[in-house]
Protein backbone atom coordinates (compact mmCIF):
# COMPACT_ATOMS: atom_id res chain seq x y z
CA UNK A 1 0.00 0.00 0.00
CA UNK A 2 1.46 3.42 -0.93
CA UNK A 3 2.75 5.42 1.98
CA UNK A 4 0.17 7.94 3.16
CA UNK A 5 -2.69 6.31 1.25
CA UNK A 6 -6.14 6.98 2.56
CA UNK A 7 -9.39 6.06 0.94
CA UNK A 8 -10.49 9.71 0.73
CA UNK A 9 -8.70 11.06 -2.35
CA UNK A 10 -11.13 13.75 -3.48
CA UNK A 11 -10.89 17.10 -1.74
CA UNK A 12 -13.07 20.15 -2.26
CA UNK A 13 -11.65 20.57 -5.76
CA UNK A 14 -11.03 17.06 -7.02
CA UNK A 15 -7.90 14.95 -6.58
CA UNK A 16 -4.68 16.88 -6.16
CA UNK A 17 -1.04 16.02 -5.46
CA UNK A 18 2.45 15.89 -6.87
CA UNK A 19 2.40 14.66 -10.46
CA UNK A 20 3.86 11.16 -10.70
CA UNK A 21 3.38 10.39 -7.00
CA UNK A 22 0.40 8.51 -5.63
CA UNK A 23 -2.46 9.07 -6.36
CA UNK A 24 -1.21 10.72 -9.55
CA UNK A 25 1.11 7.88 -10.53
CA UNK A 26 0.53 6.03 -13.79
CA UNK A 27 -1.13 2.90 -12.40
CA UNK A 28 -3.51 4.78 -10.10
CA UNK A 29 -4.52 7.36 -12.70
CA UNK A 30 -5.28 4.51 -15.12
CA UNK A 31 -7.42 2.92 -12.42
CA UNK A 32 -9.25 6.20 -11.87
CA UNK A 33 -9.98 6.32 -15.60
CA UNK A 34 -11.28 2.75 -15.57
CA UNK A 35 -13.41 3.37 -12.50
CA UNK A 36 -14.90 6.56 -13.91
CA UNK A 37 -15.84 4.82 -17.15
CA UNK A 38 -17.24 1.78 -15.34
CA UNK A 39 -19.36 3.87 -12.97
CA UNK A 40 -20.68 6.09 -15.73
CA UNK A 41 -21.59 3.00 -17.76
CA UNK A 42 -23.44 1.57 -14.75
CA UNK A 43 -25.43 4.79 -14.31
CA UNK A 44 -26.09 5.51 -17.99
CA UNK A 45 -26.59 2.00 -19.31
CA UNK A 46 -24.16 2.53 -22.19
CA UNK A 47 -20.46 3.04 -22.78
CA UNK A 48 -19.69 6.65 -21.89
CA UNK A 49 -17.92 9.34 -23.86
CA UNK A 50 -15.45 11.68 -22.15
CA UNK A 51 -13.89 15.00 -23.09
CA UNK A 52 -10.56 15.77 -21.38
CA UNK A 53 -8.91 19.17 -21.06
CA UNK A 54 -5.80 20.23 -19.22
CA UNK A 55 -3.87 23.31 -18.18
CA UNK A 56 -0.29 24.04 -19.23
CA UNK A 57 1.72 21.96 -16.73
CA UNK A 58 4.41 19.76 -18.25
CA UNK A 59 2.84 16.71 -16.56
CA UNK A 60 -0.57 17.32 -18.13
CA UNK A 61 -0.19 15.32 -21.37
CA UNK A 62 1.02 12.17 -19.63
CA UNK A 63 -1.70 12.29 -16.93
CA UNK A 64 -4.24 12.79 -19.68
CA UNK A 65 -2.85 9.78 -21.56
CA UNK A 66 -2.90 7.56 -18.47
CA UNK A 67 -6.48 8.45 -17.57
CA UNK A 68 -7.66 8.12 -21.17
CA UNK A 69 -5.99 4.70 -21.49
CA UNK A 70 -7.83 3.38 -18.45
CA UNK A 71 -11.16 4.79 -19.60
CA UNK A 72 -10.77 3.36 -23.12
CA UNK A 73 -9.91 -0.07 -21.72
CA UNK A 74 -13.27 0.05 -19.94
CA UNK A 75 -15.05 0.84 -23.19
CA UNK A 76 -15.25 4.64 -23.08
CA UNK A 77 -14.82 6.92 -26.05
CA UNK A 78 -12.33 9.64 -25.16
CA UNK A 79 -11.55 12.88 -26.93
CA UNK A 80 -9.09 15.60 -25.97
CA UNK A 81 -9.84 19.30 -25.86
CA UNK A 82 -6.13 19.97 -25.47
CA UNK A 83 -5.28 22.97 -23.31
CA UNK A 84 -8.59 24.29 -21.99
CA UNK A 85 -9.80 26.20 -18.95
CA UNK A 86 -11.62 24.26 -16.25
CA UNK A 87 -14.94 26.07 -16.88
CA UNK A 88 -14.38 25.53 -20.61
CA UNK A 89 -14.40 21.77 -20.02
CA UNK A 90 -17.54 22.13 -17.86
CA UNK A 91 -19.14 24.01 -20.77
CA UNK A 92 -18.23 21.25 -23.23
CA UNK A 93 -19.60 18.58 -20.88
CA UNK A 94 -22.88 20.52 -20.66
CA UNK A 95 -23.38 21.51 -24.29
CA UNK A 96 -21.81 18.76 -26.40
CA UNK A 97 -22.63 15.03 -26.60
CA UNK A 98 -20.20 13.92 -23.89
CA UNK A 99 -21.21 12.14 -20.72
CA UNK A 100 -18.54 13.78 -18.57
CA UNK A 101 -15.72 16.28 -18.75
CA UNK A 102 -12.36 15.67 -17.08
CA UNK A 103 -9.89 18.40 -16.22
CA UNK A 104 -6.20 17.71 -15.58
CA UNK A 105 -5.18 20.70 -13.48
CA UNK A 106 -4.02 21.84 -10.06
CA UNK A 107 -5.52 25.32 -10.48
CA UNK A 108 -3.36 27.88 -8.63
CA UNK A 109 -0.76 25.36 -7.35
CA UNK A 110 2.85 25.32 -8.63
CA UNK A 111 3.75 23.37 -11.76
CA UNK A 112 4.97 20.17 -10.07
CA UNK A 113 1.46 19.57 -8.69
CA UNK A 114 -1.44 18.38 -10.77
CA UNK A 115 -4.94 17.08 -10.27
CA UNK A 116 -8.08 15.51 -11.65
CA UNK A 117 -11.59 16.92 -11.45
CA UNK A 118 -14.65 15.62 -13.21
CA UNK A 119 -17.80 17.37 -14.41
CA UNK A 120 -21.12 15.69 -15.15
CA UNK A 121 -23.37 16.43 -18.11
CA UNK A 122 -25.05 19.16 -16.06
CA UNK A 123 -21.81 21.13 -15.91
CA UNK A 124 -21.53 20.49 -12.16
CA UNK A 125 -18.77 18.51 -10.51
CA UNK A 126 -19.64 14.85 -10.10
CA UNK A 127 -21.52 13.88 -6.98
CA UNK A 128 -19.98 12.91 -3.66
CA UNK A 129 -21.41 9.44 -4.25
CA UNK A 130 -19.59 9.06 -7.57
CA UNK A 131 -16.36 10.27 -5.97
CA UNK A 132 -16.81 7.73 -3.17
CA UNK A 133 -17.30 4.92 -5.68
CA UNK A 134 -14.08 5.84 -7.49
CA UNK A 135 -12.21 6.03 -4.18
CA UNK A 136 -13.58 2.61 -3.22
CA UNK A 137 -12.43 1.10 -6.52
CA UNK A 138 -8.93 2.53 -6.07
CA UNK A 139 -8.80 1.37 -2.45
CA UNK A 140 -9.70 -2.17 -3.52
CA UNK A 141 -7.10 -2.05 -6.27
CA UNK A 142 -4.42 -0.91 -3.81
CA UNK A 143 -5.53 -3.49 -1.28
CA UNK A 144 -4.95 -6.25 -3.83
CA UNK A 145 -1.42 -5.00 -4.37
CA UNK A 146 -2.20 -3.60 -7.71
CA UNK A 147 -0.29 -5.15 -9.74
CA UNK A 148 0.59 -2.18 -11.95
CA UNK A 149 0.49 -2.68 -15.71
CA UNK A 150 3.54 -4.25 -17.30
CA UNK A 151 6.22 -1.99 -18.74
CA UNK A 152 4.99 -2.84 -22.24
CA UNK A 153 1.45 -1.87 -21.28
CA UNK A 154 2.65 1.36 -19.70
CA UNK A 155 4.27 2.40 -22.92
CA UNK A 156 1.41 1.79 -25.30
CA UNK A 157 -1.16 4.30 -26.45
CA UNK A 158 -4.80 3.39 -26.12
CA UNK A 159 -6.37 2.98 -29.52
CA UNK A 160 -9.16 5.43 -30.27
CA UNK A 161 -7.81 8.21 -28.05
CA UNK A 162 -7.78 11.47 -29.97
CA UNK A 163 -5.32 13.42 -27.83
CA UNK A 164 -5.08 16.47 -30.04
CA UNK A 165 -8.13 16.05 -32.24
CA UNK A 166 -8.76 19.62 -33.39
CA UNK A 167 -8.47 21.22 -29.93
CA UNK A 168 -8.72 24.69 -31.52
CA UNK A 169 -12.26 23.77 -32.56
CA UNK A 170 -13.20 23.08 -28.94
CA UNK A 171 -11.64 26.35 -27.81
CA UNK A 172 -13.34 28.23 -30.63
CA UNK A 173 -16.69 26.78 -29.62
CA UNK A 174 -16.19 27.99 -26.05
CA UNK A 175 -14.97 31.46 -27.08
CA UNK A 176 -17.90 31.85 -29.51
CA UNK A 177 -20.26 31.09 -26.62
CA UNK A 178 -18.57 33.67 -24.39
CA UNK A 179 -18.60 36.36 -27.09
CA UNK A 180 -21.98 35.78 -28.72
CA UNK A 181 -24.07 34.64 -25.75
CA UNK A 182 -22.53 35.61 -22.41
CA UNK A 183 -21.33 39.00 -23.69
CA UNK A 184 -24.50 39.80 -25.63
CA UNK A 185 -25.09 43.57 -25.57
CA UNK A 186 -21.62 44.35 -24.20
CA UNK A 187 -19.12 46.37 -26.21
CA UNK A 188 -15.66 47.09 -24.87
CA UNK A 189 -14.82 49.65 -27.51
CA UNK A 190 -12.61 52.30 -25.97
CA UNK A 191 -11.71 50.13 -22.95
CA UNK A 192 -8.01 49.64 -22.25
CA UNK A 193 -7.70 46.28 -20.50
CA UNK A 194 -4.61 44.61 -19.02
CA UNK A 195 -4.72 40.85 -18.46
CA UNK A 196 -2.44 38.38 -16.68
CA UNK A 197 -3.01 34.83 -17.93
CA UNK A 198 -0.84 33.14 -15.25
CA UNK A 199 0.98 31.28 -18.06
CA UNK A 200 -1.99 28.96 -17.88
CA UNK A 201 -5.01 27.90 -19.89
CA UNK A 202 -6.33 31.46 -20.30
CA UNK A 203 -3.26 32.24 -22.43
CA UNK A 204 -4.92 30.71 -25.48
CA UNK A 205 -8.38 32.17 -24.89
CA UNK A 206 -8.55 35.46 -22.98
CA UNK A 207 -6.53 37.85 -25.20
CA UNK A 208 -8.44 37.00 -28.37
CA UNK A 209 -11.82 36.98 -26.62
CA UNK A 210 -11.43 40.47 -25.16
CA UNK A 211 -10.14 41.82 -28.48
CA UNK A 212 -13.22 40.41 -30.23
CA UNK A 213 -15.30 42.43 -27.77
CA UNK A 214 -13.50 45.59 -28.86
CA UNK A 215 -11.05 46.14 -26.01
CA UNK A 216 -7.49 47.34 -26.41
CA UNK A 217 -5.63 44.56 -24.60
CA UNK A 218 -2.25 44.46 -22.89
CA UNK A 219 -1.12 40.93 -22.03
CA UNK A 220 1.43 39.49 -19.63
CA UNK A 221 2.23 35.92 -18.51
CA UNK A 222 0.76 34.28 -21.59
CA UNK A 223 3.82 32.27 -22.68
CA UNK A 224 3.53 28.90 -20.90
CA UNK A 225 6.56 26.60 -20.94
CA UNK A 226 5.19 23.79 -18.74
CA UNK A 227 6.85 25.07 -15.58
CA UNK A 228 6.00 28.75 -15.29
CA UNK A 229 2.28 28.35 -14.60
CA UNK A 230 1.31 30.58 -11.63
CA UNK A 231 4.99 31.46 -11.11
CA UNK A 232 5.06 35.02 -9.75
CA UNK A 233 2.02 35.81 -11.85
CA UNK A 234 -1.72 35.37 -12.01
CA UNK A 235 -4.30 35.83 -9.28
CA UNK A 236 -1.88 34.90 -6.47
CA UNK A 237 0.82 37.35 -7.56
CA UNK A 238 -0.67 40.58 -8.88
CA UNK A 239 2.29 42.96 -8.53
CA UNK A 240 3.29 42.74 -12.21
CA UNK A 241 -0.28 43.36 -13.34
CA UNK A 242 -0.56 46.30 -10.94
CA UNK A 243 2.56 47.87 -12.46
CA UNK A 244 1.25 47.31 -15.98
CA UNK A 245 -2.07 48.98 -15.18
CA UNK A 246 -0.45 52.02 -13.57
CA UNK A 247 2.44 52.48 -15.98
CA UNK A 248 0.35 51.72 -19.06
CA UNK A 249 -2.64 53.83 -18.06
CA UNK A 250 -5.08 50.93 -18.38
CA UNK A 251 -8.68 51.22 -17.19
CA UNK A 252 -8.37 48.00 -15.19
CA UNK A 253 -6.57 44.68 -15.03
CA UNK A 254 -7.74 41.06 -14.82
CA UNK A 255 -5.63 38.33 -13.20
CA UNK A 256 -6.56 34.70 -13.84
CA UNK A 257 -5.20 31.59 -12.16
CA UNK A 258 -3.74 28.58 -13.95
CA UNK A 259 -7.03 27.03 -15.03
CA UNK A 260 -8.97 30.33 -15.22
CA UNK A 261 -11.82 29.39 -12.92
CA UNK A 262 -11.14 32.48 -10.83
CA UNK A 263 -10.37 36.12 -11.55
CA UNK A 264 -9.15 39.01 -9.44
CA UNK A 265 -8.99 42.59 -10.65
CA UNK A 266 -6.80 45.67 -10.40
CA UNK A 267 -8.57 49.03 -10.58
CA UNK A 268 -7.37 52.11 -12.43
CA UNK A 269 -5.34 53.26 -9.41
CA UNK A 270 -3.58 49.92 -8.98
CA UNK A 271 -5.71 48.71 -6.06
CA UNK A 272 -6.65 45.04 -5.73
CA UNK A 273 -10.33 44.19 -6.26
CA UNK A 274 -10.90 40.74 -4.77
CA UNK A 275 -13.85 38.37 -4.77
CA UNK A 276 -15.65 40.22 -1.97
CA UNK A 277 -15.49 43.50 -3.91
CA UNK A 278 -16.63 41.67 -7.04
CA UNK A 279 -19.65 40.17 -5.26
CA UNK A 280 -20.73 43.60 -4.01
CA UNK A 281 -20.33 45.28 -7.41
CA UNK A 282 -22.22 42.49 -9.18
CA UNK A 283 -24.91 42.34 -6.47
CA UNK A 284 -25.51 46.10 -6.80
CA UNK A 285 -25.71 45.85 -10.59
CA UNK A 286 -27.98 42.78 -10.60
CA UNK A 287 -30.32 44.17 -7.95
CA UNK A 288 -30.76 47.39 -9.90
CA UNK A 289 -31.55 45.33 -13.01
CA UNK A 290 -34.01 43.11 -11.12
CA UNK A 291 -31.83 40.03 -11.65
CA UNK A 292 -30.75 39.24 -8.08
CA UNK A 293 -33.18 36.43 -7.26
CA UNK A 294 -34.43 36.62 -3.67
CA UNK A 295 -32.04 39.51 -2.98
CA UNK A 296 -29.59 36.88 -1.74
CA UNK A 297 -25.85 36.44 -2.23
CA UNK A 298 -24.03 33.26 -1.26
CA UNK A 299 -20.52 33.74 0.06
CA UNK A 300 -18.27 31.65 2.30
CA UNK A 301 -17.06 31.76 5.86
CA UNK A 302 -13.92 33.49 4.54
CA UNK A 303 -15.72 36.57 3.22
CA UNK A 304 -15.06 39.78 5.12
CA UNK A 305 -17.58 41.01 7.65
CA UNK A 306 -17.59 44.30 5.75
CA UNK A 307 -19.22 42.58 2.76
CA UNK A 308 -22.03 41.24 4.91
CA UNK A 309 -22.70 44.71 6.37
CA UNK A 310 -22.55 46.42 2.95
CA UNK A 311 -25.01 43.95 1.45
CA UNK A 312 -27.32 44.31 4.45
CA UNK A 313 -27.39 48.10 3.94
CA UNK A 314 -28.66 47.42 0.42
CA UNK A 315 -31.39 45.05 1.58
CA UNK A 316 -29.44 41.98 0.40
CA UNK A 317 -29.07 38.89 2.53
CA UNK A 318 -25.68 37.15 2.63
CA UNK A 319 -25.60 33.40 3.30
CA UNK A 320 -22.25 31.84 4.20
CA UNK A 321 -21.28 28.40 2.88
CA UNK A 322 -18.24 26.26 3.58
CA UNK A 323 -15.10 27.17 1.63
CA UNK A 324 -15.17 25.56 -1.81
CA UNK A 325 -17.08 26.46 -4.94
CA UNK A 326 -19.05 23.20 -4.79
CA UNK A 327 -20.51 24.27 -1.42
CA UNK A 328 -21.32 27.73 -2.77
CA UNK A 329 -23.13 26.09 -5.68
CA UNK A 330 -25.09 23.80 -3.36
CA UNK A 331 -26.40 26.82 -1.47
CA UNK A 332 -27.15 28.72 -4.68
CA UNK A 333 -29.28 25.84 -5.94
CA UNK A 334 -31.00 25.27 -2.59
CA UNK A 335 -31.89 28.98 -2.24
CA UNK A 336 -32.54 29.60 -5.95
CA UNK A 337 -30.06 32.47 -5.65
CA UNK A 338 -28.36 34.03 -8.67
CA UNK A 339 -24.95 35.13 -7.38
CA UNK A 340 -22.34 33.52 -5.19
CA UNK A 341 -18.61 33.24 -4.77
CA UNK A 342 -15.46 33.34 -2.75
CA UNK A 343 -13.02 36.01 -1.67
CA UNK A 344 -10.39 34.21 -3.78
CA UNK A 345 -12.19 35.20 -6.99
CA UNK A 346 -14.32 32.11 -7.69
CA UNK A 347 -17.64 33.64 -8.71
CA UNK A 348 -20.67 31.59 -9.78
CA UNK A 349 -23.58 33.00 -11.78
CA UNK A 350 -25.80 29.92 -12.05
CA UNK A 351 -28.06 31.44 -14.71
CA UNK A 352 -24.99 31.43 -16.98
CA UNK A 353 -22.80 28.58 -15.71
CA UNK A 354 -22.78 26.18 -12.78
CA UNK A 355 -18.98 26.35 -12.69
CA UNK A 356 -16.92 29.27 -11.48
CA UNK A 357 -15.51 30.91 -14.61
CA UNK A 358 -12.93 33.71 -14.48
CA UNK A 359 -13.76 34.80 -18.02
CA UNK A 360 -17.48 35.06 -17.30
CA UNK A 361 -16.71 36.90 -14.06
CA UNK A 362 -14.61 39.41 -16.01
CA UNK A 363 -17.31 39.87 -18.66
CA UNK A 364 -20.01 40.54 -16.07
CA UNK A 365 -17.83 42.87 -13.99
CA UNK A 366 -16.94 44.84 -17.13
CA UNK A 367 -20.65 45.01 -17.96
CA UNK A 368 -21.36 46.45 -14.50
CA UNK A 369 -18.57 49.02 -14.90
CA UNK A 370 -19.68 50.08 -18.39
CA UNK A 371 -23.37 50.40 -17.52
CA UNK A 372 -22.66 52.32 -14.31
CA UNK A 373 -20.61 54.97 -16.07
CA UNK A 374 -18.15 54.82 -13.16
CA UNK A 375 -14.67 53.38 -12.78
CA UNK A 376 -13.99 50.03 -11.15
CA UNK A 377 -12.21 51.81 -8.31
CA UNK A 378 -15.26 53.95 -7.61
CA UNK A 379 -17.55 50.93 -7.55
CA UNK A 380 -15.21 48.83 -5.40
CA UNK A 381 -14.83 51.66 -2.87
CA UNK A 382 -18.39 50.91 -1.72
CA UNK A 383 -16.92 48.08 0.37
CA UNK A 384 -15.21 49.01 3.63
CA UNK A 385 -13.40 45.97 4.93
CA UNK A 386 -12.66 45.06 8.50
CA UNK A 387 -8.94 44.43 9.07
CA UNK A 388 -8.27 40.75 8.43
CA UNK A 389 -5.26 38.51 9.08
CA UNK A 390 -4.97 35.18 7.28
CA UNK A 391 -2.14 32.77 8.11
CA UNK A 392 -1.49 29.44 6.40
CA UNK A 393 0.24 26.91 8.64
CA UNK A 394 2.01 23.97 7.01
CA UNK A 395 1.09 20.85 9.03
CA UNK A 396 2.19 17.18 8.77
CA UNK A 397 -1.37 15.90 9.25
CA UNK A 398 -4.89 17.19 9.72
CA UNK A 399 -6.35 15.75 12.96
CA UNK A 400 -9.81 17.03 14.02
CA UNK A 401 -9.38 20.43 15.59
CA UNK A 402 -11.63 19.32 18.45
CA UNK A 403 -8.85 16.95 19.56
CA UNK A 404 -6.36 19.82 19.92
CA UNK A 405 -7.26 21.07 23.39
CA UNK A 406 -4.76 23.98 23.52
CA UNK A 407 -6.10 25.21 20.19
CA UNK A 408 -9.74 24.98 21.23
CA UNK A 409 -9.01 26.74 24.55
CA UNK A 410 -7.31 29.59 22.70
CA UNK A 411 -10.15 29.91 20.19
CA UNK A 412 -12.69 30.13 23.01
CA UNK A 413 -10.58 32.77 24.81
CA UNK A 414 -10.22 34.96 21.71
CA UNK A 415 -13.91 34.72 20.81
CA UNK A 416 -14.85 35.87 24.31
CA UNK A 417 -12.40 38.77 24.09
CA UNK A 418 -13.78 39.94 20.72
CA UNK A 419 -17.38 39.78 22.05
CA UNK A 420 -18.99 40.09 18.64
CA UNK A 421 -16.62 42.81 17.36
CA UNK A 422 -14.82 40.42 15.04
CA UNK A 423 -14.71 36.93 13.54
CA UNK A 424 -12.35 34.00 13.99
CA UNK A 425 -12.15 30.98 11.72
CA UNK A 426 -9.78 28.01 11.79
CA UNK A 427 -10.05 25.30 9.16
CA UNK A 428 -7.95 22.90 7.13
CA UNK A 429 -7.37 23.36 3.42
CA UNK A 430 -9.32 20.90 1.31
CA UNK A 431 -6.45 20.51 -1.17
CA UNK A 432 -3.19 20.93 0.76
CA UNK A 433 -1.69 20.06 4.16
CA UNK A 434 -2.42 23.49 5.53
CA UNK A 435 -4.32 24.85 8.50
CA UNK A 436 -5.79 28.27 7.80
CA UNK A 437 -6.23 30.83 10.57
CA UNK A 438 -8.39 33.88 9.81
CA UNK A 439 -9.21 36.64 12.28
CA UNK A 440 -11.11 39.87 11.60
CA UNK A 441 -11.43 42.75 14.02
CA UNK A 442 -11.19 46.47 14.55
CA UNK A 443 -7.50 46.69 15.46
CA UNK A 444 -4.99 45.13 13.04
CA UNK A 445 -2.14 44.82 15.54
CA UNK A 446 -4.35 43.03 18.01
CA UNK A 447 -5.73 40.48 15.56
CA UNK A 448 -2.28 39.89 14.03
CA UNK A 449 -0.91 39.00 17.47
CA UNK A 450 -3.80 36.63 18.11
CA UNK A 451 -3.50 34.98 14.70
CA UNK A 452 0.24 34.37 15.08
CA UNK A 453 -0.23 32.85 18.53
CA UNK A 454 -3.03 30.61 17.30
CA UNK A 455 -0.96 29.51 14.27
CA UNK A 456 1.99 28.56 16.48
CA UNK A 457 -0.30 26.67 18.85
CA UNK A 458 -1.82 24.66 16.00
CA UNK A 459 1.61 23.71 14.62
CA UNK A 460 3.00 22.76 18.03
CA UNK A 461 -0.11 20.78 19.01
CA UNK A 462 -0.12 18.71 15.81
CA UNK A 463 3.63 18.10 15.92
CA UNK A 464 3.40 16.94 19.54
CA UNK A 465 0.77 14.36 18.53
CA UNK A 466 3.26 12.76 16.14
CA UNK A 467 6.15 12.83 18.56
Amino acid sequence: MPEGFKEKMFGTDGIRGVAGDFPLDEATVEKIGRSLADNLKRDLGHAPSLIIGRDTRESGPRLEEWLARGAVESGARVESAGVMTTPGVAFLARTTPFDAGVVISASHNPYHDNGIKVFSRSGKKISDEMESRIEHDVAQYIGRGGPPPSRAEQGREASGVEFFASPPAHRDQYVDYLVSEVSRGLSLGGVRLAIDCANGAASFIAPGMFRRLGAEVGVISASPDGRNINENCGSLHTDSLRRLVIEGGFDLGVAFDGDADRALFIDEKGELVDGDHTLLVLADHMKQAGLLGGDTVVSTVMSNLGLELALRERGIRMVRAQVGDRYVLEQLIALDAKLGGEQSGHIILPEISLAGDGLITAIELLRAVRESGRTLGELAASLTKFPQVLINVRVPSKPPLEKLSPVMDLIEKFEQEMRGRGRLLVRYSGTENLARVMIEGEDYGEIEERANLLARTIKESIESMGA
